[in-house]
């Protein structure tokens, strides 16, 4: 199968496993690296929606979906701890099973016992995390330079402790692997079974049409500034200048920013007659409230909304994956079995009531199943300067009426450092990793990025 861009047109083994429902974040007592807070949103309450589809798409009971949820974003907290407690020896981190499993994995042996304390379980790798993203790094240069002919994918997979590279044969794979100059060791290659391909056909999950020719759907609201609201979507979908109509066929903005090939992303600016709303359509069933962006591990559970097909859920495959369309790479997309069709494109994909991205493309349908791209969020923010309308409390307020803050010195909209240090709500916390803040990422919501101090 060859990935094929489409746009709907419109007609005139280690001992200490713990299901992660049991895990608790006591396991890291006594570490030089303190636990993280839990969320501020229990993601034990999905909403009605997301619990039907993943009943429907995953087999599970209403009751087994819950403890899903909740055992994977229990999940999500420890593995952000243990990353910073392995350093370089972390070598990734998944869930497994409907029990929702976390697997850690170290290049050191001596961090086994680190890991079966905090109640995940221990996996030997051959290659650090940070060394394999530095491999994909690579290729991605080497990708936007010129786009590899017969190797339509390639992601980090930590559970081969490789990056794969799909190939139509062995011969192109090392053609790319060498042009990048990566060592073959990193690399593994199989042979390509998929075909993405662009799924291009306020509330997300809706639909939206380009110029009146084509049929997208809108990724989440965002807001910029204190006055403009719009939503984010997917690049291939428009080009800056494009005109947009919404789902009534009412008069709704223009595309201020696009880009595809490299990423697939794009944000368009509404007219004053839209209000976004931190809600993604439910397609028939209640709507879904978004409460933030906290990313989804690998094996987590997750769901999208799109225009053609509604909800469709499966699982997350892999992250930071590299993607080859007809028009060129795109990297930085997470890989999942949801299925998705024309029109989807630019659609809302959330973990629990956690925004993760839009739809970029996939191969097969959701009448015979296939795998499905989605371009994360915070790049699309970050770019264009932009805050995800979200809300902590499960609640649907408009950019009008943001939440009320509990006070402190973090703010969205400020770049912050390793090490930087900020107060929220009367606790200290320390800045994990270097980025740009958004509305929803306040530190007791994002254990990836703030630790308590």
């Amino acid at each position: 199968m060859r990935h094929i861009p489409l746009r709907r047109r419109v007609a005139a083994a280690c001992t200490g496993v713990v299901a992660v429902g049991a895990l608790t974040l006591a396991g890291l007592t006594g570490s030089a690296t303190a636990a993280p807070e839990p969320r501020a949103t229990p993601a034990s309450t999905p909403d009605a929606a997301l619990l039907r589809a993943m009943e429907r798409d995953l087999g599970l009971t209403p009751a087994e979906a819950r403890q899903r949820i909740a055992g994977e974003a229990a999940a999500t907290d420890i593995a952000a701890t243990l990353k910073q407690r392995l350093g370089a020896s972390f070598a990734g981190a998944r869930v497994t099973g409907d029990g929702a499993i976390l697997i850690v994995a170290t290049t050191d042996p001596a961090e086994r016992r680190a890991i079966t304390a905090a109640g995940a379980r221990a996996e030997r790798a051959d290659h650090g995390l940070a060394e394999l993203e530095a491999a994909k790094a690579g290729l991605d240069a080497a990708a936007g330079r010129r786009a590899p002919v017969g190797v339509p994918l390639w992601y980090v997979d930590t559970t081969a402790s490789r990056v794969v590279l799909q190939a139509t044969d062995r011969a192109a794979a090392d053609r790319f692997a060498a042009a990048a100059g990566v060592d073959r060791a990193l690399v593994k290659v199989v042979r390509a079974s998929e075909e993405p391909r662009t799924y291009a056909d306020l509330r997300g999950g809706d639909a939206y049409y380009m110029n009146g020719s084509g049929r997208c759907s809108v990724g989440f609201p965002v807001k910029r500034g204190a006055s403009q609201a719009g939503f984010v979507t997917a690049g291939h979908c428009g080009t800056v200048g494009t005109t947009t109509t919404g789902v009534n066929q009412q008069a709704q903005g223009t595309f201020q920013g696009s880009t595809f090939p490299g990423r697939d992303y794009a944000w368009v600016a509404t007219n004053a007659n839209w209000t976004p709303r931190n809600l993604v359509n439910g397609y028939g069933n209640a709507d879904v409230t978004v409460a933030g962006s906290t990313q989804a591990l690998v094996g987590a559970s997750i769901c999208r909304s799109g225009s053609t097909t509604g909800w469709r859920c499966g699982t997350v495959q892999q992250l930071n994956t590299s993607v080859t369309y007809p028009q060129g790479t795109v990297s930085g997309v997470t890989r999942t079995s949801v299925c998705a069709e024309p029109g989807d494109s630019g659609g809302s994909f959330i973990s629990g009531n956690q925004a993760q991205g839009m739809t970029s493309g996939g191969s097969g349908n959701c009448s015979q199943g296939g795998t499905t791209y989605f371009q994360p969020l915070a790049p699309a923010l970050s770019a264009y300067g932009l805050a995800l309308v979200a809300s902590n409390d499960g609640g649907g307020p408009g950019p009008t009426d943001p939440p009320t803050e509990p006070g402190g010195t973090w703010e969205a909209g400020t770049a912050y450092a390793v090490g930087a240090t900020v107060t929220y709500g009367g606790t200290t916390y320390r800045c994990l990793q270097a980025h740009t803040a958004q509305a929803g990422w306040q530190p007791p919501n994002t254990p990836s990025l703030w630790q308590r101090v």
